[in-house]
């Protein structure tokens, strides 16, 4: 390593009290007191120190980035595009161009089948700017005009453009701090969009008249500070769905397409714990709901009057069955979701004859692609599992035949047979089952002397999927056994998965996952200290930790934007996402079991004077989900504690947010540090 001795923060003084216990906080000065904005000399001073021993540190493994880097981009094609689909009169379809960074989106009329013209060109928009993300690509129905949104800073407020598709010239002033897709009314004159407030909460829906630009209306305002406010527009296109809640418990209101002055009727008035999701055929709404079952189920009711009285159900879920999505077509219902953690469709015709699509290997990912319409015998799926890459099918609902239209493409090459995936369980230290995904190359011995890579995410009830990485073969390659646990917090076999993962039980999160680990030792699969962990967000949060629980187990953590500081963020209802939040974590402020819950693994306050394994950490200084002082505070906090000498990275983004960089080429570079380190790491010896 270069010379370069590692930034040492302030020791500030300072503390708060809650439930009669005081909380030690000297490095709260990293928070920007001005923030969203950062203009503090010190913290942007520490940032950059931090940043340049970051650099100092991987430059000695320059050439092996490059070298993963290089690898990373072979197995991107140079130029690739969708899976074109038809909607209103026209074919729709993105594309990279020759080494582009971003996509440019195109369309042709159904009859001028090749006649492309761009609808929009992410390229040209990101030029001039570090960081660029396309938000919303909304085409009104008559096909005339485009509502888009961009953010070029990763602060994920959005700018929202709407122009003639043809003449490009604006028809609306900007919209600034919009946040989701716009929704178009029938005639294509006017259109509903959200706005964040300055806590980045989506908080309203306001309704602009193309004639009238400078008279929005406001259509409703959610008042709930844990509420966020969401549009969409059913699959038959007649209805608008106005939807407001927190993770668990949501409410909807709906009106007519055709006329959005209506005043939007709600469905279901909100109740704790009670979520449903609402779409429409005919004459019903069908209702995906966990109002009889946890694992929820489908029901039916009329729009004339959808009370919550008259919903009947139409398709059960039960203790194995869990229904994930559905999907309205004028002679179907489609329904998603996992049976014993396996995904599953199942579809309903309607003569109400039922069947299972069938899927050949014994472990796979399947979700909906794009299904752009009602009117459909074609159901459109995106395959994939542990060692077969990205498929676009069509399933042709009356054959039950399946179509392939497109097949991730590999330039540099692979061939799937030589890799191995299994399923293997652990038995958790309470006694539960948890599942792990592996993944290796044909030559890698499974007797512990390989690497062990071993990911997990584990809140929100997101199920990591068992599926295909092209990035990942570069550690495959290199004799790494790549592992997914699992774990509780997400719910890959059921609603009850992410139950046991949250609040009172979110400990059993960090327990399976080290439980894993401990169980791949005990199969001789990995060796303790040769396993390498890595999450991000609440993954993040996970990595922190079970760095605290278990340090001699890890070779090497890497932490992408880390939810690390759990109680102070929990506390501070002013932040962005905390109120949203108390659902899962608990509400420290009012709850004192909460407080002590969280204090007792939020790995920022956890922290120990022991040895900590070599450690990368990043962070995003736009970031609105987890916040930069986050990351920034729990690595200063490690380098004052902990007893050993192996090396500890901040890296921020100043220039992002939560995601990291945001080319397709940029990101893939980010992936190579990653693995660097984290080979660099684990091969020193």
């Amino acid at each position: 390593m270069a010379n370069s001795a590692a930034p040492i923060a302030a020791r500030r003084s300072h503390s708060f009290s809650c439930h009669g216990i005081t909380v030690d906080d000297p490095y709260a000065w990293l928070k920007d007191p001005a923030y969203p904005d950062v203009n503090d000399p010190d913290v942007l001073a520490y940032l950059k120190d931090e940043n340049t021993y970051f650099a100092a540190h991987m430059t000695p493994h320059q050439g092996l980035v490059d070298e993963i880097f290089s690898e990373l981009k072979a197995r991107q094609p140079e130029e690739d595009e969708s899976v074109p689909y038809e909607k209103n009169g026209f074919i729709y379809q993105w594309r990279f161009n020759k080494s582009a960074q971003y996509r440019t989106w195109y369309r042709s009329p159904i009859d001028e089948p090749t006649s492309w013209q761009v609808l929009l060109d992410e390229t040209q928009l990101a030029q001039g700017h570090d960081y660029f993300s396309l938000g919303a690509l909304s085409v009104s129905p008559d096909g005339a005009k485009l509502a888009y949104s961009t953010d070029t800073d990763g602060s994920e407020r959005y700018t929202l453009e709407v122009i003639d598709a043809i003449s490009r010239q604006a028809l609306s002033p900007p919209i600034e701090s919009t946040l989701g897709t716009p929704v178009w009314n029938a005639a294509s004159d006017e259109f509903f969009y959200v706005i964040v407030n300055e806590q980045w909460r989506p908080f309203k829906v306001l309704h602009r008249q193309l004639e009238q630009p400078a008279a929005d209306r406001t259509v409703y305002e959610e008042t709930d500070e844990a509420f966020f406010v969401s549009i969409d527009v059913s699959q038959s296109e007649d209805y608008v769905f106005i939807a407001t809640g927190d993770h668990i418990t949501n409410e909807t209101y709906f009106l007519p397409r055709a006329d959005l002055a209506v005043p939007p009727a709600l469905i279901s008035a909100r109740s704790v714990d009670h979520e449903y999701h609402v779409d429409h055929r005919g004459e019903d709404f069908l209702i995906r709901s966990n109002l009889r079952h946890d694992n929820f189920d489908i029901f039916v009711v009329p729009v004339a009057n959808p009370a919550t009285d008259n919903w009947q159900l139409l398709f059960e879920g039960n203790e194995t069955t869990y229904v994930t999505d559905h999907l309205p077509l004028r002679d179907y219902l489609i329904v998603a979701g996992r049976d014993g953690g396996l995904d599953q469709v199942w579809v309903t015709d309607a003569n109400g004859s039922h069947h299972t699509v069938a899927f050949s290997e014994a472990s796979y990912s399947i979700d909906f692609a794009t299904n752009a319409n009602c009117d459909t015998h074609r159901l459109r799926l995106a395959y994939t599992s542990m060692v077969t890459p990205n498929t676009i099918f069509d399933y042709d609902l009356r054959a039950r035949t399946f179509t392939t239209l497109k097949v991730q493409e590999i330039p540099s090459g692979y061939d799937a047979s030589k890799f191995r995936t299994e399923r293997l369980s652990a038995t958790a230290r309470d006694g539960a089952t948890i599942p792990i995904s592996l993944v290796y190359h044909e030559d890698t011995p499974l007797d512990g002397s390989a690497p062990v890579y071993q990911y997990a995410y584990g809140a929100y009830g997101y199920a990591v999927p068992p599926a295909f990485s092209a990035s990942r073969i570069s550690l495959l390659q290199r004799g790494f056994i790549y592992a997914i646990a699992h774990i509780r917090g997400g719910d890959d076999l059921g609603y009850h998965w992410y139950t046991q993962g949250k609040l009172a039980k979110r400990t059993n999160t960090f327990n399976d996952f080290v439980d894993c680990a401990r169980s791949l030792v005990e199969k001789t699969i990995a060796t303790e200290g040769r396993i390498a962990i890595a999450g991000g967000s609440a993954g993040g949060e996970l990595m922190g930790a079970v760095a605290n629980q278990a340090p001699g187990l890890w070779g090497a953590v890497v932490a992408h934007v880390p939810f690390v500081d759990v109680l102070t963020t929990m506390l501070n209802d002013e932040l962005p996402l905390t109120p949203i939040e108390w659902p899962e974590w608990g509400n420290p402020i009012i709850d004192s079991e909460a407080f002590n819950l969280i204090r007792s693994y939020s790995p920022y306050d956890q922290v120990a004077a022991q040895d900590y394994p070599p450690m990368m950490v990043t962070a995003g200084l736009k970031d609105p989900r987890v916040t930069y002082w986050e990351p920034a505070k729990w690595v200063a906090k490690l380098r004052h504690w902990k007893t050993d000498k192996n090396v500890l990275l901040l890296k921020t983004n100043m220039g992002a947010g939560h995601g990291g960089k945001s080319g397709r080429f940029d990101a893939l570079y980010e992936v190579a540090e990653e693995y660097a380190f984290i080979l660099s790491t684990l091969t020193s010896d």
